[in-house]
């Protein structure tokens, strides 16, 4: 995924860096595409990689331990 993602960028810069050189618009236009293609693809990757899934199971359950209940005397 990451050598995807590097390769779309260097596309993209080779793109940009061709419309510069022959004063293209659509050229830069495909660039700008390519890189926000990347970076959208970037984004997907941390989110997988970052998911709660991936996370080691927690006990979701609530403990009331540290509340202190009027009637249960001072602390």
């Amino acid at each position: 995924m990451v050598a995807a993602v590097v390769a779309l960028i260097a596309w993209a810069l080779q793109l940009m860096q061709a419309a510069s050189d022959r004063r293209e618009f659509s050229l830069m236009l495909a660039g700008c595409m390519v890189c926000s293609a990347a970076v959208g693809l970037a984004t997907v990757m941390v989110l997988t990689f970052t998911s709660p899934s991936l996370l080691p199971a927690v006990d979701a359950g609530i403990s009331l331990d540290s509340i202190v209940l009027p009637w249960d005397g001072e602390l």
